[in-house]
């Protein structure tokens, strides 16, 4: 089996088939990931660039660990040191990877819709979308799934509530879809102006605004980030009241009377969004999720590299 599609720009353009072929392939990585030698020579004649225009830590570590556990030859790209500071466009920057002969490009950029105009303009070069402004973050999402599935043994008809800042998260957006295509059953949750509104309607999504109403009916609860930086206004008074209207704590979690699995993409504002007996507890697979990033990057890498193969075969 191959993927649909030769770029991972968002996991709106991927099939139910592609997300399972993802799922199973980093099931097999974990596999090797648990060996006393991690590296397979998959992608030993590929050039990958990592193309950084925004801060990262998670994201960033992740891919670099699996490019280099796949074999890959990798370029790592920051803008603040580079010709972009100088204002270089970012079509001449990849251009002027390209004639380096690059065979794939991970890009985080802050304008949404980034990974698509790079897909665009270079269409015989994989792009892998880490992240598009409040647009899509498609690996997060698919580690996400795979963090569940591991943990519940399967996605169809579970309840995911998606707690938090809504309007400005790419992680919600991507989970949404992948979890709608996944069957699972979807809510989000926080104070209504950080729910972007028809959301019910557009996304088929129940949208709660009460959250303990929202833990009592979820099997898993994703926390998210308030991203403050991309927020333009004032949309919630302050932040401690934030966390004793919309913060999950041990008290709450104690309160809805059954176990719930907690995750978060991170970074975590502990004390705001999560408390730290709660990301740190038992039912937390925080931890597991940073794990799981290694494997189902390589199996997105690795994936893309074969279709690569197979479109230059033809």
């Amino acid at each position: 089996m191959q993927l649909s599609t030769k770029h991972l720009i968002g996991i709106k353009e991927l099939s139910k088939e592609d997300i399972i072929l993802i799922l199973q392939t980093a099931n097999n990585f974990k596999e090797v990931l648990q060996r006393p030698v991690k590296k397979v020579p998959s992608l030993r004649d590929v050039t990958i660039v990592n193309l950084f225009y925004e801060n990262s830590t998670r994201t960033r570590i992740s891919f670099e660990l699996a490019e280099k556990r796949l074999g890959a030859d990798t370029i790592n790209f920051s803008a603040s040191s580079s010709s972009a500071a100088k204002g270089e466009t970012l079509l001449d920057t990849v251009n002027n990877i390209l004639s380096m002969k690059v065979d794939m490009v991970v890009m985080r950029h802050a304008a949404s819709g980034a990974a698509h105009f790079l897909a665009q303009h270079l269409p015989n070069t994989a792009i892998v979308n880490a992240g598009d402004g409040t647009n899509e973050h498609p690996t997060q999402a698919l580690l996400d799934a795979f963090s569940i599935q591991e943990k519940l043994g399967s996605l169809a008809g579970k309840k995911i509530v998606l707690v938090g800042d809504i309007m400005h998260s790419r992680v919600a957006l991507s989970n949404i879809y992948l979890l709608k295509k996944m069957d699972a059953e979807v809510m989000v949750a926080g104070p209504p102006t950080l729910i972007p509104k028809y959301i019910e309607e557009a996304l088929g999504v129940k949208v709660e605004y009460n959250l303990q109403k929202a833990l009592e009916w979820c099997d898993v609860a994703n926390v998210l980030r308030i991203q403050l930086e991309r927020q333009k206004k004032v949309l919630f008074s302050t932040l401690r009241e934030y966390n004793l209207s919309y913060g999950v704590t041990k008290k709450m979690l104690e309160s809805v009377g059954k176990e719930i699995v907690i995750m978060h993409p991170g970074p975590m504002n502990r004390g705001v969004e999560i408390d730290s007996d709660v990301a740190d507890g038992k039912n937390s697979i925080i931890l597991n999720q940073v794990e799981n990033g290694v494997a189902v990057r390589m199996a997105v890498l690795y994936l893309l590299a074969e279709r690569v193969k197979v479109d230059d075969l033809k």
